[in-house]
């Protein structure tokens, strides 16, 4: 059988979706492509969904069936290789549930990252503290220390992303709530982490607005979410949206291009990203 993964990487994503194509182009039907590598044809829709790891010998002998050339087959396998390498996040698997590890890979992969948050400040964008505190008041039955300082670690490693060579477009949109609401551990807290939106915001990727409560209501109210979008055609624009216990990913053309509207309506009904900063400093000396 071929090894299943809690959470495939993006690599497994875009090769499956590419072996796909190459079967497709080839003429040969699942069951055909099944019949080379003597398994069943669920197994040819695992590899193609990266539902399981690409197994190498068998990476090989689909190629061959496909007719594929000898180098391009050779240059697919190291990618296969690399693609079957666990992620850096993988180190903290024992406190990252299979929802959220997809996740942290789409991030690390995607060329634009747009959010909608209304109660807290984006992971990407907390400091430490406010992170321990954040988790700390949500962590039901998961209280343990040990298992919030792993939170905490892998959301700051998270964060280097922003600063990378290739990083993101990250623009986010958060509810006045975000400032308004109470975090543990008081002002000082709360003036730190204003002060890491203002440093995010000089960033020539990062482009942040609060809604404001005078603007009124918007159509994103309903919930947060995040809409990924990337540069390798083989992966469409997704959208993750997170609930108490788990999360769902949508790549539904419509299901994107609806919440992808309600973005574009929430950002140009936010305050600017100049006149943000000014409400960032305003509450800040509130604080």
């Amino acid at each position: 059988m071929s090894e299943p993964r809690s959470a495939p990487t993006v690599g497994q994503v875009v090769l499956g979706k590419r072996l796909q194509d190459l079967r497709e182009r080839a003429g040969l039907k699942r069951e055909e492509a099944a019949k080379v590598l003597r398994v069943a044809p669920a197994t040819i829709r695992r590899m193609e969904t990266a539902e399981v790891a690409l197994k190498i010998p068998y990476v090989q002998l689909l190629l061959q069936a496909y007719g594929v050339p000898a180098d391009e087959a050779d240059s697919f396998v190291r990618l296969a290789e690399d693609a079957n390498k666990p992620g850096w996040w993988q180190r903290f698997h024992d406190v990252l549930p299979s929802w959220f590890s997809m996740y942290v890979s789409l991030e690390g992969a995607a060329s634009v990252i747009r959010a909608y948050e209304p109660q807290f400040v984006p992971g990407l964008l907390q400091t430490e503290e406010y992170a321990r505190a954040i988790l700390r008041g949500g962590a039901v039955g998961q209280v343990k220390h040990d298992d919030i300082e792993r939170h905490v670690a892998l959301r700051m490693e998270r964060q280097s992303l922003l600063t990378r060579a290739d990083a993101p477009k990250f623009w986010v949109v958060m509810d006045e709530t975000v400032l308004r609401r109470p975090v543990g551990g008081g002002p000082a807290l709360m003036r730190a982490q204003i002060g890491r939106l203002l440093e995010a915001t000089e960033l020539p990727n990062v482009t942040l607005q609060i809604a404001e409560f005078a603007t009124g209501h918007h159509p994103g109210t309903y919930g947060p979410f995040v809409l990924f979008r990337f540069a390798v055609p083989e992966l469409p624009d997704m959208v993750y949206s997170e609930y108490l216990t788990g999360a769902v990913y949508l790549d539904a053309r419509a299901e994107v291009a609806t919440h992808l509207e309600v973005m574009d309506r929430m950002a140009a009904q936010a305050a600017t990203a100049q006149r943000t900063k000014e409400i960032l400093k305003d509450f800040r000396e509130e604080l």
